[in-house]
């Protein structure tokens, strides 16, 4: 490509992944990538390896299978890698129709497919000189958004030539999230006719002790569902904020969503909404575990009226709040 046709700068998007199939041997070796990441499980190596390979991805395969197989889709796929490619086309189009000019947006994945490398192709085939790096985690954490970055890194090590990078670190505060969080819970109200009884902002969880060594993920969270309440003008019994998805035995961040959903459905709770405003894009942790699982929870406990409000997705708000922050962070490109 010549030097003239070249892109001021390109964008890039970056999720967790998702398995290429909702089958046991396609989540094995997703979750063998995931899993075996120390940001993510940073127990000791040679015990991890034979804790994962000897149990965990022996027995866990398939029942992850089957969770996806209830929000998979034959036209589509894994809900959160078509929802990602809807957000980078949007993105995409929004920027050149606000600059004029075409910025390739590009997605990939720290885990799975669309891969760094995949994307570091696509990056030297159009002449990228300059990137800016968008994990889409609000709230940062070492064990999401640092993950991102040290596999952008390791995708690096053997290219010859960089791009010049920038790096968003979150955006748990930033006045367009928290108006387009605050405008979807507005609009679920509108659709049942009122507001619910309470409003659950539920955050995946990580363990205790990473909090401990200094993550900021649970002070992230916080100030997101605070400015989430203030902005809706909430009394502080009108929500509360849990912490969903939590694996093995240790203690996580907490309460729990799961028996925070038990305590309110056997109080009798009358009506609740659950957001999960860490979650860019609906995928298995929405779908499966707080719509279905989770509602279950509730219900059979004996509560009433329970409302998931969907991730931002591809919403006109999220799309625009993704344009300012590029344009915010891209000044002098």
């Amino acid at each position: 490509m010549s030097s003239n046709k070249k892109p001021p700068f390109a964008v890039l998007l970056v999720n967790l992944g998702t398995p290429d199939a909702p089958t046991p041997s396609a989540v094995k070796k997703y979750l063998a990538e995931f899993l075996w990441d120390s940001r993510v499980v940073d127990v000791a190596r040679p015990l991890w390896w034979l804790i994962l390979h000897g149990i965990i991805l022996r027995f866990r395969p398939s029942r992850v299978a089957k969770n996806y197989q209830q929000v998979w889709t034959n036209k589509e796929g894994s809900p959160l890698l078509a929802i990602s490619k809807q957000q980078r086309q949007g993105l995409e189009a929004k920027l050149e129709d606000t600059l004029g000019k075409k910025i390739p947006v590009l997605l990939a994945m720290t885990y799975g497919s669309p891969s760094m490398e995949d994307v570091g192709r696509q990056m030297r085939e159009l002449g990228v000189e300059k990137l800016l790096v968008l994990p889409m985690y609000p709230q940062f954490s070492s064990s999401t958004t640092a993950a991102a970055f040290d596999r952008l890194a390791a995708s690096l090590k053997k290219c010859p030539h960089w791009p010049e990078l920038r790096f968003i670190r979150d955006y748990a505060t930033y006045p367009a999230y928290i108006k387009a969080l605050a405008e979807s819970v507005r609009q679920s109200w509108q659709s049942q006719g009122k507001a619910s009884e309470l409003l659950i902002m539920s955050f995946h969880g990580i363990p205790q002790r990473y909090t401990a060594k200094g993550d900021p993920y649970a002070r992230h969270c916080e100030a997101t569902a605070k400015a989430l309440a203030a902005e809706l003008g909430l009394q502080p019994e009108q929500w509360k904020l849990t912490y969903q998805s939590r694996f093995g035995r240790e203690p996580w961040l907490q309460p729990y969503t799961d028996e925070t959903m038990k305590s309110l459905g056997a109080a009798k709770t009358e009506g609740i909404s659950v957001i999960c405003p860490g979650f860019s894009a609906d995928c298995l942790e929405t779908l499966e575990e707080i719509e279905e699982e989770n509602r279950e929870y509730y219900e059979e406990a004996g509560g009433k009226g329970f409302t998931y409000i969907p991730a931002l997705n591809a919403r006109s708000e999220h799309i625009q709040m993704m344009q300012e922050l590029v344009r915010q962070h891209t000044q002098g490109w």
